[in-house]
């Protein structure tokens, strides 16, 4: 793929011998396929066992990823924001979302990023795989439980198969059991076309600590549980999804470019800015991040 560099002419880039070859080939020259940044530092010993109860059960709960200072400024971030009812029965009549995070709360990167999630995206996802969403989720004393759900069962691509997407849910508050806790179905994420839950399916809370995290994959049953504690749950959820997907949020409208450029290469590569061999992402045949300031072109 052209992206403007004074080597654009060199034959070994001209040259293309077969449909594999541009297909499968990262053709960029100066801003080339985004490599991840490096995650020496995770235990490959627990990554490998959390990575086997993940698709054993479809999810697995990692307790204590993020500080009790992280917990807080998000919260502050967020609190801003939270002036508004729920949208419907689905999303939560008495459940609050925050939308466009990104752009809204600057903390929530470190939820989004966090290098041992990153490191199990990069075991279930094709590279440069996007963030498809980000919210701040706020269940109110009083709501009910949420209708159960797969979350990438929008695109129509039938059971059983791969997860097309994955998800976290971080817990801001504790999760407790009467407090509106993640409901999960185990091993749902193998059942076959057209089966939905029944009450005789077991069902399991993420009971956890704040700071804790519930990561699932995206054809899992799920869904908020029932608050009726008489106190909110706080929580934000990060859902990703492969790079050849639409994302349901379109962060190119809702993060400005100058934000664009000042986040993290992991952020800016999750944004979208970033190329899915040969050229998925391009703009105007160029890489993406040339349309941004000039940061963002030094890393």
């Amino acid at each position: 793929m052209a992206d403007g560099s004074s080597g654009r002419d060199d034959p070994r880039f001209r040259q293309i011998n077969s449909f594999k070859d541009y297909f499968d080939v990262d053709l960029a020259r100066t801003h080339t396929f985004t490599q991840r940044a490096s995650a020496a530092k995770i235990d490959p010993g627990a990554l490998e066992s959390q990575h086997q109860s993940l698709l054993r059960d479809g999810f697995v709960i990692i307790e204590n990823l993020v500080s009790p200072s992280q917990l807080e400024q998000l919260r502050s971030e967020a609190n801003v924001h939270l002036d508004k009812p729920g949208r419907n029965s689905f999303e939560g009549e008495r459940t609050q979302r925050l939308y466009g995070l990104p752009e809204k709360c600057r903390s929530a990167d470190d939820f989004v990023t966090h290098p041992l999630i990153l490191a199990h995206l990069d075991r279930l996802l094709k590279p440069n795989y996007l963030l498809s969403q980000a919210q701040i989720i706020n269940i109110l004393t009083g709501s009910p439980a949420q209708p159960l759900h797969i979350d990438d069962g929008f695109y129509p691509w039938p059971s059983p198969r791969p997860a097309l997407s994955v998800a976290t849910v971080f817990a801001i508050d504790d999760f407790t059991e009467n407090n509106g806790a993640t409901v999960a179905i185990p091993g749902s994420h193998l059942w076959r076309e057209g089966r939905v839950p029944q009450d005789s399916d077991t069902r399991v809370k993420a009971v956890m600590s704040a700071g804790s995290c519930i990561l699932f994959l995206g054809n899992l049953w799920h869904g908020g549980g029932e608050n009726y504690s008489g106190s909110s749950r706080l929580a934000f959820t990060g859902q990703y999804c492969e790079p050849y997907l639409r994302t349901q949020e379109n962060y190119f409208l809702s993060v400005s470019k100058e934000t664009a450029a000042s986040v993290s290469e992991d952020m800016r590569r999750l944004l979208g800015y970033s190329i899915h061999p040969p050229f998925m992402g391009m703009v105007n045949g160029m890489h993406p991040k040339r349309a941004l300031p000039m940061p963002a072109l030094n890393d």
